[in-house]
């Protein structure tokens, strides 16, 4: 089996693979001084409550954007699994192009977006990141990486103005039953919600309209089954789509050159 692992600002999605299969896959919070035996018992732990075994890992595949740890995540990997791990970074083979006026600088969760839709839909395609940020990156003919745009993520914001707004409390994030609220908390859910979709649905559109005929649009992270609901201009919604790209980027490094 392929062990396969996002880290984000926020959270880690993690994963096993046999073959093309998704076996099972988990969010955790990411730590950021979480040390390289912690991450193993953690691991440990998810493993045996499955029935799984940390000998049935063949390979690691990871992509980090939180620098503190990939050094303790590498040790995790070989102390663990007994395998160095795949990481994404400048130098690997990626299948696509990656046009960006320093190509150093896109992360490599985007870079993992891309491949996986290159795999999966019609380019040229719009992918859609409901992460810590949300991150919209346009794909053109043969996947080729062209740019895209960076925004807040929708919990940042509401956290950023629950901490700077005194008298406003912490709310959940949910879509409300009408856009005009009859509470403080039902005005901030349609401020934070329907904003959002405003936001999602006036970039795609103006990502459309600068590039031109879009094939796909395809939406992943954590929230993204929240917001879709009322975005239109997405055709489809992949929650394992980093997760996928993972695969497919161990198998063109690893596999391919074994």
């Amino acid at each position: 089996m392929i062990f396969v692992m996002d880290v984000g600002n926020t959270q880690s999605n993690v994963a096993l693979f046999r073959g093309r299969e998704l076996v099972l896959s988990w969010r955790l919070s990411t730590a950021r001084h979480r040390t390289q035996d912690e991450w193993g018992a953690l691991l440990q732990n998810l493993f045996h409550h499955n029935d799984l075994r940390l000998e049935e890992v063949s390979g690691v595949a990871i992509s980090s954007v939180v620098p503190p740890l990939d050094a303790p995540l590498r040790q995790m990997s070989r102390r663990y699994f007994h395998r160095d791990p795949l990481f994404v970074a400048p130098g690997i083979k990626t299948g696509i192009h990656i046009l960006y006026d320093s190509p150093s600088d896109v992360g490599a969760d985007r870079i993992v977006n891309a491949v996986a839709t290159y795999a999966s839909c019609e380019c040229p395609a719009i992918v859609v990141d409901f992460g810590t940020a949300t991150t919209f990156d346009m794909l053109g003919e043969g996947g080729n990486y062209l740019g895209g745009v960076i925004a807040p993520g929708l919990s940042i914001s509401a956290e950023a103005l629950f901490e700077k707004a005194a008298k406003l409390p912490k709310v959940e994030i949910a879509r409300p039953k009408k856009v005009i609220g009859k509470s403080t908390v039902t005005s901030m859910q349609s401020g934070f919600y329907w904003g959002y979709v405003g936001l999602v649905e006036g970039i795609i559109r103006k990502m459309k309209k600068e590039f031109g005929t879009v094939r796909s649009v395809v939406a992943t992270g954590g929230l993204a089954p929240v917001i879709v609901k009322d975005c239109p201009s997405i055709d489809a919604v992949n929650e394992n789509l980093t997760l996928e790209g993972l695969r497919i980027l161990y198998e063109m490094n690893v596999r391919e050159g074994a």
